[in-house]
């Protein structure tokens, strides 16, 4: 399981224990263990310590000190961090700009694939950027803002089972009348109470999750064709753009023509573009599947600390090291069990990833027809690359831990094939006029049995 999944589970789950919140060594001569302002609210260690392992980790303290007195929203991601973590990962793996040779050639492959997919679906045609070819930092840039909208119920729902998991835990503990005081370095002592203690969490997993984001967005940047390659609606406004470095990448050691291969990915960018510009609808709709997945989150500290225990006795964990505490997450430590409405989240997830994904392959299939000589080769690349590598697959492992399985976008792509078939395009595209028309998952396999539950009889006579 990748680990930024591991981690929001860890921290949804109780991720306190891995850092900086370690059990009572048990040494009854310690006079740390004696202190009570030398003791964490659960029990663990000093409080100082994790802020000082916070900022060995590279966490900003002022941040978390801001947190504290409200001044920083503990569950706002940092688009500014997001963007910095992702640029050095690029930077370490290198960029080409775009060349005057790049973009008229990108601008080519569109016209031709904008006539071909007239013919393919009923959704209206979209201006083709004069900037429809861009650098793997352009794609970084125009992605952010979509990035973070992605990911921010997940930071609201481990923020809000964070604050939930403490109120049932310190209870009146931290009272105003009687707070602990902690050591914080470089800010003296200071008395915090439960609220602050959750709003330093909230910021931390911010931070941790800002920190995982950019570096998935950066890894996503070195292998992505185009804007709407991960097969969601990203940028506002929708555009079809190619990434020509990472084109040419795609198409290596194919020996097909690189003009070939262009106007395939080409055909699939304005398909994607096309969809998600005829449903605005349906960003909203991937962002709430995440919500209900975030709003499913709770944590079970009692777990979660006999989990830390058992891993620092075996030597697993390290918590003066914070590289122990990846490699554990990295062997699955810390996953607790997904809540029924976690599940259906995921499935709801899935199965509307698999239909963009389908609908997008139909439409370009059909589009293509003959007109590529090596269609066949081209949709098999596509195919073992979404079975293996695919973009989508990379976010939502990453985001939420789902792996949308080759099986279910095969019985996507059948679907809608089915669908246009019996009828035509325009009933196979009206299907996306309103979230409630999808179909579920059952409904794929059965493509006939769907169109007959949605017709309306001729003579109404019957329900009088």
């Amino acid at each position: 399981m990748p680990e930024f999944t591991l981690l929001t589970r860890t921290i949804s789950g109780g991720y306190m224990s891995g850092f900086g919140f370690t059990p009572n060594n048990g040494d009854d001569n310690s006079d740390a263990d004696k202190s009570p302002s030398n003791n964490g609210p659960f029990g663990f260690g000093n409080f100082g310590d994790i802020f000082q392992q916070f900022s060995g980790m590279g966490l900003n303290l002022q941040a978390l000190m801001a947190s504290l007195s409200g001044q920083a929203s503990p569950s706002a991601l940092s688009q500014q961090m997001i963007r910095e973590i992702s640029r050095k990962y690029l930077t370490a793996h290198g960029e080409l700009p775009v060349s005057v040779q790049d973009l008229v050639a990108t601008q080519e492959a569109f016209d031709i694939a904008d006539l071909w997919i007239n013919e393919a679906t009923t959704f209206p045609t979209l201006v083709i950027p004069d900037t429809c070819a861009l650098s793997r930092r352009d794609w970084i840039d125009s992605t952010l803002a979509g990035w973070e909208e992605l990911a921010k119920p997940l930071v609201d729902g481990m923020s809000q089972a964070m604050s939930e998991m403490l109120k049932e835990t310190l209870g009146n503990e931290t009272s105003s009348e009687n707070l602990p005081s902690f050591a914080i370095p470089g800010f003296g002592n200071m008395n915090i109470s439960q609220s602050s203690i959750a709003a330093i969490m909230g910021t931390f997993m911010s931070s941790l999750i800002s920190t995982q984001l950019g570096q998935t967005i950066g890894n996503l940047s070195t292998s992505v064709t185009g804007s709407n390659d991960v097969a969601l609606p990203l940028t506002s406004p929708i555009r079809p753009q190619l990434i020509p470095q990472n084109v040419t990448q795609w198409g290596k050691d194919l020996e097909i023509p690189e003009a070939e291969i262009r106007i395939y990915l080409a055909l699939r960018e304005i398909a994607a573009a096309r969809l998600f510009a005829a449903t605005p609808w349906l960003r909203d709709y991937v962002r709430n599947s995440i919500a209900m997945y975030g709003k499913g989150i709770r944590v079970d500290i009692t777990a979660i600390t006999q989990q830390a225990e058992d891993a620092m006795n075996s030597g697993q964990l390290d918590p003066s090291n914070p590289e122990s505490m990846t490699l554990a997450l990295s062997g699955g430590m810390f996953t607790p069990e997904e809540t029924p409405a976690q599940k259906a989240a995921l499935e709801r997830l899935e199965t509307v990833l698999a239909l963009i994904e389908g609908w997008i392959d139909a439409v370009v299939t059909q589009a293509a027809g003959e007109r590529l000589p090596s269609m066949i080769r081209l949709r098999e690349t596509q195919q073992r690359r979404r079975a293996t590598n695919s973009p989508t697959q990379q976010l939502f492992a990453t985001l939420v831990g789902l792996e949308v399985s080759p099986r279910r976008t095969r019985e996507a792509i059948a679907f809608w094939e089915k669908i246009a078939a019996l009828k035509d395009i325009q009933t196979r595209d009206q299907i996306w006029d309103e979230s409630f028309l999808l179909p579920t998952s059952e409904d794929l396999g059965n493509p006939e049995g769907f169109l007959k539950a949605r017709e309306i009889p001729d003579d109404l006579s019957g329900l009088q």
